[in-house]
């Protein structure tokens, strides 16, 4: 499964707040991972793990991190990968260190900003955190930068992704669609020009848009942008939690 992405995190600063808001919003359950010495919590739905949510060190707060939520790809070597980031532009971001029982992670910024984990994971690697389709996982993962073609270049030197396909946005520009190399597209890359800030987003699977809408604003978020038709016929919402992470949903429209 390398280039894959295997595991989804969110660092906030309230991880009580953020737990329950999630709870009430896509229906995980957050429980302690019972790593040793860190509050870290672990997101189920059904129970199956989709990701992590824990408060964001306090270093990272004075260095001016946000709340938002970041995602893992798998690779064979971290210290590997990381090396060859730094030499095509990017940047550490959180030293490789291995987390007993689960695996070794590093955080780095790609060449345009935009911040992930690369890992290699403990046993077999096997994840269902991106499943599209299935309700409360990850459906799909979107890379807003200021270069979309420079970003596939980098992407696909070192993880493999290819172009899927291609669609014109008009004054929007183009979106693109990736995938791992082979099958559907997992994902897309679009154009930010007045961006300050390249970032990834994340779309969670819900199994009705409209009451998931609904209840983004009765628990504290913010919606960004009401249901929206794709061309695949199913509808997305993009929201902000109550401290500030932005992620997004995508189902159908009951």
């Amino acid at each position: 499964m390398s280039g894959h992405f295997i595991w989804y995190e969110l660092l906030t600063n309230d991880a009580d707040a953020a737990a329950a808001f999630y709870g009430a919003v896509i229906g995980w359950n957050a429980g302690d991972s019972g790593q040793p010495g860190m509050d870290y919590r672990i997101l189920t739905i059904q129970g199956s793990a989709v990701g992590g949510l824990m408060a964001m060190p306090a270093a990272a707060r004075t260095n001016g991190m946000r709340p938002s939520w970041y995602g893992y790809l798998s690779v064979p070597d971290v210290d590997a990968s990381v090396a060859r980031i730094i030499a095509a532009g990017g940047e550490p971001w959180m030293p490789a260190n291995d987390i007993p029982g689960v695996g070794r992670i590093a955080m780095v910024r790609d060449p345009q900003g935009a911040t992930l984990y690369v890992m290699t994971p403990s046993g077999d690697g096997v994840s269902t955190a991106f499943a599209p389709g299935v309700t409360g996982h990850c459906g799909w993962n979107e890379l807003h930068v200021r270069d979309w073609p420079a970003a596939l270049a980098f992407y696909a030197a070192e993880f493999g992704w290819r172009q899927v396909d291609a669609m014109d946005m008009g004054p929007l520009g183009t979106y693109l669609m990736f995938g791992y190399g082979v099958g559907a597209a997992v994902g897309g890359m679009v154009n930010e020009t007045d961006s300050t800030r390249p970032h990834w987003l994340f779309y969670f699977n819900v199994d009705d848009i409209d009451a998931a809408h609904s209840r983004i604003t009765a628990y504290g978020g913010e919606v960004r942008m009401d249901p929206h038709q794709v061309p695949t016929g199913q509808w997305i919402v993009l929201a902000s939690d109550p401290q500030g992470a932005r992620f997004a949903l995508v189902g159908p429209r009951r």
